[in-house]
C-alpha cells in the first residue's frame, strides 16, 4: 500500500447522518428541512447518484416525498464517502451510516449474551446493555454488507471501524465467566474471567469478522477501545484481546483509544504486537497552559516507533481550529516523536456529535493544517 504526502488525513468514526436519512429510514416523508437540507449539500459533495438511488434527481425537484429506508441508508453511506472524499482524506468510510451505535449490534452478532435493558452511559446518551450468560460465539461474520457498499463506491482507500474485545466486555454484564471461577470471587478471580470473555470475544467472534473483511478486500482495519482506560491496571488485556483477534491475519491494524489517561497504559499497551497506528485523542486535552501532545515522549522512552494517528480535532466543541493550530499541533507532536514520517492526522474522535456544517469546517481546518505543516517542513 503506497504512502501518502506527509501528514496524510483519515476519519476516526462516525458522522452525523443527515435529516433526510433518518426520515427515510423511518418511512416517513421527507419535510422542508430535510429537502434543504439535501439542496444545499449536493452542489457541495454531488452524491445524489441514480446508480444508487434511480428516482435520485428527484429529491430535489419535489417528484418524490419520500425515500425507502434501504435506498436511505445507501444514500447517507455514500454521501459520507463522498463528504469525507471531498473534505481531503486519504482513508475514509461511511461515516457508520448503517450503525445505531458500537456495541449492541456487534453483540447482536454473537451467541452467549442475553440483553438485560439500556443504562446510562453519559450525558443523556443510553444503550441496551447485555449479559454474557455463556461462552461467547460467532453466529456469522458482521460489517460485510456495508463494507461491499464502501469498497464499491469509495475513491480512497477505506478504513473499516470495529469495535474491540475488551471494550465489549467492559460495556456488558458477566455472569458466565465469573461463575466459573472457582471459590471467592476477589480481584484474582476477577481479573482471570475477565481475561478469558476478552480472549473469548476476540477469538472466537471478532477474528471471523476480521478474517472475513481482508478475504472481501479490506486492508485498513481500525479496532476501537474507547474503554481501555476504564481500569488502566488492565491493559495488558486489551493488547492481549488485541493479539487474538488479529493473529495470523495480514492486515493494517490500527487500535483507536479517546478520553483516557495514556500514561497510565504504558508500557502494556505497547504489547498489541499487530497494531500498526496508535489512532488517539490529543486535542481535547491541549490548552494554553497544558501541551496535550507532551504524553508522545512516552514512545520515544519506550522505543516505539509505530505510526501515531494524531488527534488534532476537539470533536466536543463547535469551536472551529484554526489551520494554523493544526499545523502547531502537528510540528509539536513531529518534535516529541522524532519522526514527522509517522503521522496521521485525525479528529480525536468520530464528529457525530457535531452538526455536518461544524465538521465540514473542522476538517478543512484539518487538511490545512496538515499542509501548512507539510510546507514548512519542507521549507
Amino acid at each position: 500500500m503506497s504512502r501518502p504526502a506527509l501528514f496524510p488525513a483519515q476519519e476516526i468514526g462516525s458522522l452525523a447522518k443527515p435529516r433526510w436519512q433518518l426520515l427515510g429510514q423511518r418511512g416517513a416523508p421527507l419535510d422542508g428541512a430535510a429537502r434543504a437540507e439535501l439542496a444545499a449539500w449536493q452542489p457541495r459533495i454531488p452524491f445524489l447518484d441514480a446508480t444508487v438511488l434511480p428516482d435520485a434527481a428527484a429529491l430535489l425537484d419535489g417528484g418524490h416525498g419520500t425515500i425507502a429506508p434501504a435506498a436511505a441508508r445507501d444514500l447517507g453511506a455514500l454521501f459520507a464517502l463522498r463528504y469525507l472524499e471531498a473534505a481531503g482524506l486519504e482513508r475514509v468510510y461511511d461515516g457508520e451510516a448503517r450503525r445505531i451505535e458500537m456495541y449492541e449490534f456487534a453483540v447482536r452478532q454473537m451467541t452467549g449474551f442475553e440483553f438485560a435493558g439500556h443504562v446510562r452511559s453519559f450525558d443523556n446518551k443510553y444503550y441496551l446493555k447485555a449479559a454474557a450468560t455463556g461462552p461467547v460465539g460467532p453466529r456469522a461474520p458482521y460489517h460485510l454488507e456495508e463494507f461491499d457498499f464502501v469498497r464499491a463506491h469509495a475513491r480512497k482507500v477505506p478504513k473499516v471501524p470495529v469495535t474491540g474485545p475488551y471494550t465489549l466486555a467492559e460495556w456488558s454484564y458477566d455472569e458466565h465467566y465469573l461463575a466459573r471461577q472457582a471459590g471467592w470471587k476477589g480481584r484474582g478471580a476477577r481479573r482471570r474471567s475477565r481475561q478469558e470473555f476478552v480472549i473469548d470475544i476476540a477469538r472466537e467472534a471478532l477474528r471471523p469478522t476480521l478474517r472475513a473483511l481482508l478475504e472481501r478486500g479490506a486492508r485498513v482495519i481500525q479496532i476501537d477501545e474507547p474503554a481501555a482506560g476504564t481500569h488502566p491496571d488492565e491493559a495488558d488485556l486489551v493488547a492481549e484481546g488485541f493479539n487474538a483477534a488479529t493473529e495470523g491475519l495480514d492486515g493494517t491494524f490500527s487500535m483507536h483509544i479517546c478520553f483516557s489517561d495514556y500514561r497510565s497504559l504504558f508500557p502494556a499497551i505497547l504489547g498489541a504486537r499487530s497494531c500498526r497506528q496508535w489512532a488517539w485523542e490529543f486535542a481535547n486535552r491541549d490548552a494554553p497552559k497544558h501541551d496535550g501532545y507532551e504524553v508522545l515522549k512516552l514512545f520515544r522512552e519506550y522505543g516505539d516507533d509505530r505510526e501515531i494517528g494524531l488527534g488534532v480535532l476537539d470533536v466536543h466543541r463547535d469551536e472551529v481550529e484554526t489551520a494554523e493550530l493544526v499545523a502547531d499541533r502537528i510540528a509539536r507532536a513531529a518534535r516529541y516523536l522524532g519522526d514527522p514520517g509517522r503521522i496521521w492526522v485525525n479528529p480525536d474522535c468520530g464528529l457525530r456529535t457535531r452538526s455536518l456544517d461544524v465538521a465540514w469546517a473542522k476538517l478543512g481546518a484539518m487538511v490545512a493544517g496538515a499542509r501548512i505543516a507539510r510546507e514548512r517542513l519542507a521549507g
